[in-house]
């Protein structure tokens, strides 16, 4: 394969390597790139050589940013039907590694943002490296946190998985494996010696533990009462008082996080948060695709995606641009069922 693929399959030993080739756009995921790792993973599956799957992004900065979020705007933008196939074909893929009959290592080196989450955390080893940073950004984009964030989110410790989806929050390693989002802390300069030794047949849990280091201190740890206290509110606007009357340095700078975010965003993933934690994963994924689609007809995301990434004045026009602007039944109707457009497995 071309080393201008924009994913490198090989075989090392038992391993099955998967590599996003993107690394000038850090990475970020692509449908194309989703229609290559899906069939390969099936056919790894099957094969009786391949013991486990690693994935990794090339390049020293990121595992993947996030999907292609320009061409996920442009195509919305011209009602091309590629948006929602895209969407689609990527949580029928975060799926397939949430249920992989392997194991499926990936090394969370560099940013890791929404799409690049989809293909990381669901995996059954999350190794977390010094220059992780990792985040689900997508209220600030007029979207909400998908690629199974209704799935994972709610199940961090407390109410860390809502202050995550609503703040869009950027976490380091010692934080990440904190909440739960990664498993263990390798250095990078240890990365190539764990995929040798996976692929030369050993143990993963004694490869871990002896490649393993000392991620530091989790900064959640010391705001978690306040995190649990603030974020248990029954609605955003309920969060958004029980921080006001904190009155500390820290609950000013969450309430001025919250203030840059899409008003429709905060309302509906703060619904979307509470309802995954009744659901299946499959069911996640399909309330996820219900919400992208009504998202991909609405006003926030284009705007956001126009402010943040194509204009790059950072100030997006949200509408509505209050929280108490957006009714009950507007945030209803993001939930109602797409009838026989549901998302669908196998």
């Amino acid at each position: 394969m071309s080393e201008e693929a924009e994913v490198l399959f090989s075989r090392v030993g038992r391993a099955g390597l998967i590599t996003l080739n993107r690394p000038k756009a850090l990475n970020a995921l692509t449908l194309g790139m989703v229609r290559l790792i899906h069939p390969q993973l099936t056919a790894w599956a099957a094969d009786p050589e391949i013991g486990l799957v690693i994935i990794e992004g090339a390049g020293d900065r990121a595992f993947c940013a996030g999907g292609d979020i320009r061409a996920l705007h442009d195509w919305g933008k011209a009602g091309d039907p590629h948006v929602i196939r895209f969407y689609a074909e990527e949580y029928r893929l975060n799926t397939y590694i949430k249920r992989y009959p392997k194991p499926f290592v990936s090394l969370m080196d560099g940013i890791d943002m929404g799409g690049g989450v989809g293909l990381s955390v669901h995996g059954s080893v999350r190794v977390a490296t010094e220059r992780l940073t990792f985040a689900m950004p997508e209220t600030g984009i007029g979207l909400f946190p998908d690629v199974g964030g209704t799935w994972f989110l709610p199940r961090c410790p407390g109410e860390v998985g809502m202050f995550l989806a609503l703040t869009g929050e950027r976490l380091k390693a010692a934080d990440a494996i904190y909440a739960g989002i990664a498993d263990v802390f390798v250095p990078s300069d240890r990365l190539d010696a764990l995929t040798e030794r996976l692929a030369a047949g050993g143990a993963i849990d004694e490869v871990l533990k002896e490649l393993a280091g000392d991620p530091g201190v989790p900064t959640l740890a010391a705001h978690r009462d306040a995190i649990d206290r603030h974020f248990a509110g029954g609605s955003v606007a309920g969060i958004v008082a029980s921080l006001e009357a904190d009155g500390s340095e820290w609950a000013a700078k969450v309430l001025s996080t919250l203030a840059t975010k899409s008003p429709t965003s905060l309302l509906v993933t703060h619904r979307q948060i509470r309802e995954g934690a009744k659901l299946s994963f499959e069911e996640c994924m399909k309330l996820e695709f219900r919400l992208t689609n009504r998202f991909m007809r609405g006003h926030d995301f284009y705007e956001g995606v126009r402010a943040i990434i194509i204009d790059k004045d950072q100030s997006p026009v949200w509408k509505p641009a209050a929280l108490g602007e957006v009714g009950a039944e507007a945030v209803d109707a993001y939930f109602a069922s797409l009838g026989e457009d549901e998302l669908t497995f196998g």
